[in-house]
């Protein structure tokens, strides 16, 4: 463990969530750090392009140079490639909103997604994180992991309820991914945004595993319960099933 390299991520980390811009003693306290190793990580961040300071306000910001991890990881994932045809064949069919999303430990984020004009959370983007236990994709994928293994991720997630309809109980939970996985797809109705609904298939690999998740989200106002299941199931799975195909 190189622990100059661990630091040096987690001054970058500091910048998620809300905190976009970030003044020398908010990166030290954020990175627990003193403020002379602040100082220096910061400084040879901005050396290698990383980080910006701003002349007026001495705040920190990151740099577009960070997007090239992001890039080179998308560039380089054969899943990503395989599913594009797919994924925009689907978004023109439905007209909604249509994502492909990973797993990455507890979570799951978000790596394409084509976008509706009915569209409710344009604050969801390529690289959002949701936790997997009350999602579409995550619980779908979860539902394909042998069962000890998708508890284990459920047992290590911060099992609360986002919203008043927010499925966060473990053996709830259990009983979802149970239910998801003897139907093939798994819905989540308002969980974790108000007003969103979404449906959504894993993309298997030849062995069965779970590589991902397609999902289809619209609207609770413009379609019930129902209509979701009805209309955009059996084609979610289809576009996964030709996707794991691929």
């Amino acid at each position: 463990m190189v622990m100059s390299v661990e630091k040096a991520f987690r001054v970058l980390s500091a910048f998620g969530g809300q905190q976009r811009t970030l003044s020398l003693s908010q990166v030290a306290a954020a990175t627990k750090m003193d403020v002379s190793s602040a100082q220096r990580f910061t400084h040879t961040l901005m050396r290698l392009g990383y980080l910006r300071k701003d002349g007026d306000t001495k705040r920190f910001e990151l740099t577009p140079r960070t997007l090239d991890l992001g890039y080179y990881f998308l560039s380089g994932q054969r899943l990503v490639n395989v599913a594009m045809p797919y994924l925009m064949h689907l978004s023109k069919e439905t007209e909604e909103t249509v994502n492909l999303t990973l797993l990455d430990d507890t979570q799951i984020i978000f790596v394409s997604r084509f976008m509706s004009r009915h569209m409710l959370n344009t604050d969801v983007v390529i690289g959002t994180r949701m936790p997997a236990y009350c999602t579409a994709p995550g619980i779908a994928i979860l539902s394909r992991l042998p069962e000890d293994e998708a508890m284990s991720i459920v047992d290590r997630s911060d099992l609360v309820p986002h919203t008043a309809f927010t499925t966060w109980q473990r053996d709830d939970v259990l009983a979802k991914l149970r239910a998801s996985a003897k139907q093939g797809y798994a819905t989540a109705f308002e969980e974790f945004y108000l007003g969103d609904a979404s449906v959504a298939a894993p993309i298997l690999d030849a062995g069965g595993r779970p590589q991902g998740a397609v999902n289809v989200a619209v609207s609770c106002s413009r379609y019930s319960r129902e209509d979701v299941i009805l209309r955009f199931a059996p084609l979610v799975v289809a576009a996964a099933r030709a996707i794991s195909g691929a």
